[in-house]
């Protein structure tokens, strides 16, 4: 059979259809968030800690002075551990795990300026470095960074950085808490909690102020509001804090005299502190108006950075001036210096998140940032530095008392606080009797000694040709009857040869008269 005709027309295989393509419509681009990585987490704890060693190592010694407050660290130190314990059942027992510190530091490392205030200025990069690693967790990696930054460079942080007292350790204890209590949140352990409980027991051991920072804890967990179970865990642990600082507390307010000194609550620093809280909410609502788009750090979970920072910043400087408003005045800034932390977390937050929103990568805004507020805080930060930065100068008059020494055979103190500038540089005294001293310090378990009873001492006074008198710089009223004492005798039976005041405290030489003398040479100044 013949095959099939095929016609040209015909197709054997089935027709394909062939679908119109749409025309080609171009579009802008869609703008993308790109995340920049961060740097590693040891690099963002690392850069502030470095700052910290660096600012703290510049002008360590403040032009070879020693204040006051550093004075009893420097004395206390130096005296035995059952002599330092025997002393804190009459003074200073809030400074007590401190001057057992210091007096290790001394005993491994010799004593100087800078064994007095290095262990400030490890403690203070500690507190850098862990509120840097607390901001890396709540907001990313550059905002831990801008955190550390501002711990670095915020002036009240340099300033106790290079002091030899225990608010700088105060301040890393809290911000160690403050990093457990945000860990404890994500991941709730029973070793959290325990070293929680450890941590804030150690700080209220350094300085029980440091308790308030519980309050801004609880503001905190209040504005997370986390299980039941959290609650039941951070109660627990706070008690166990609190119940382990209670005898410091307790002891300490039998010793309550020894912050008689704190003047009221003035209205300048009411609005200092205004003005601190103020800027942190600042920070706080300018971050989240300008919160980058992307996934928060997983370890954050739902807790915000500003519901850690905030509480922190403002709750502890109010409780502490609502207590000295309503109660006893207590208000001292470096009670509560660890509310630095919390402004150093927002200002981070906010530099950070103002770096990422520019095209360029976000560590080269973050270091000017760095560099323009080193430049802009430079007269602070040399100030800071300076002897004058504190109210006066223990070494400066040891050094007057050893360029008159063979001006006067006796010394007598007013108050006789400012004995500590003999506690200090006994060198500086030698040859010389402190007439009013009936005790030692170490004797008597006291800070500066006991002295004589009035009588006594002005029969001691009137013995003496000469006298050299240490005191203030400003001259106030005596407090007790043995400062009147002395001033009335040197003011009936004395007579004023020259006067030298130097970085806050005087220097009167005095000589015994037999009449009044009414005309008096004008005091030396210098």
């Amino acid at each position: 059979m013949p095959p099939p005709i095929v016609s040209p027309g015909t197709l054997l295989d089935p027709p394909t259809v062939t679908t119109p393509r749409p025309p080609v419509v171009l579009r802008p681009p869609v703008p993308l968030h790109i995340t920049r990585p961060g740097p590693s987490r040891a690099l963002t704890a690392a850069v502030p800690a470095g700052l910290v060693l660096a600012l703290g190592l510049w002008g360590i010694t403040r032009q070879d002075s020693m204040w006051r407050d550093e004075a009893a660290t420097w004395q206390v130190a130096h005296r035995s551990l059952p002599e330092i314990w025997h002393l804190l059942g009459h003074a200073d027992v809030v400074h007590g795990l401190y001057y057992a510190l210091m007096h290790v530091v001394f005993e491994v490392f010799g004593d100087s300026l800078l064994t007095l205030r290095i262990p400030s200025v490890l403690a203070m990069a500690v507190a850098a470095s862990l509120a840097a690693d607390l901001g890396a967790r709540l907001a990313g990696r550059w905002s831990g960074l801008g955190t550390g930054l501002a711990c670095a460079l915020l002036p009240a942080l340099q300033t106790y950085a290079q002091e030899g007292r225990p608010y700088a350790m105060v301040t890393a204890a809290v911000a160690l808490a403050s990093w457990l209590l945000v860990a404890a949140l994500h991941r709730p352990r029973a070793r959290t909690w325990s070293a929680y409980a450890l941590v804030v027991l150690l700080g209220a051991l350094l300085n029980w102020f440091s308790l308030l920072a519980l309050l801004a804890h609880a503001a905190t967990l209040a504005l997370a509001r986390p299980h039941r179970t959290i609650w039941v865990h951070w109660l627990l642990a706070a008690s166990t804090a609190v119940l382990g600082a209670l005898p410091l507390v307790l002891a300490s307010q039998g010793q309550s005299r020894q912050v008689s000194w704190i003047q009221p609550t003035t209205p300048g620093t009411t609005y200092a502190v205004a003005a601190t809280i103020l800027a942190a909410g600042g920070c706080a609502l300018l971050g989240r108006a300008r919160k980058p788009a992307g996934p928060t750090p997983a370890a954050a979970g739902k807790l915000s950075l500003a519901a850690v920072a905030v509480p922190l910043c403002a709750v502890p400087q109010l409780t502490l001036i609502a207590v000295s408003l309503t109660w006893q005045p207590l208000y001292v800034g470096r009670y509560v210096l660890f509310a630095y932390i919390g402004l150093a977390l927002l200002l981070g937050a906010l530099t950070a998140t103002l770096a990422t929103h520019l095209p360029t990568h976000p560590g080269v805004p973050l270091a000017a940032v760095t560099a323009l507020a080193f430049l802009a805080l430079l007269p602070a930060e040399q100030h800071v530095r300076s002897a004058h930065s504190r109210v006066d100068d223990v070494l400066a008059a040891a050094t007057l008392v050893d360029a008159a020494r063979g001006q006067g055979g006796a010394v007598v103190f007013i108050p006789s606080a400012r004995r500590d500038t003999a506690l200090v540089t006994p060198g500086a005294f030698r040859g010389l009797r402190d007439i009013a001293l009936a005790q030692s310090p170490v004797e008597s378990d006291t800070l500066h000694g006991i002295e004589t009873d009035p009588d006594t001492t002005a029969r001691a006074l009137l013995r003496e040709r000469h006298i050299i008198l240490i005191s203030d710089a400003d001259t106030r009223p005596a407090h007790n009857a043995r400062d009147r004492a002395k001033q009335r005798v040197l003011r009936e039976h004395f007579v004023k040869r020259s006067t030298t005041i130097r970085r806050g405290r005087s220097l009167t030489l005095y000589e015994r008269i037999d009449r009044p003398q009414h005309n008096q040479p004008a005091a030396n100044r210098s």
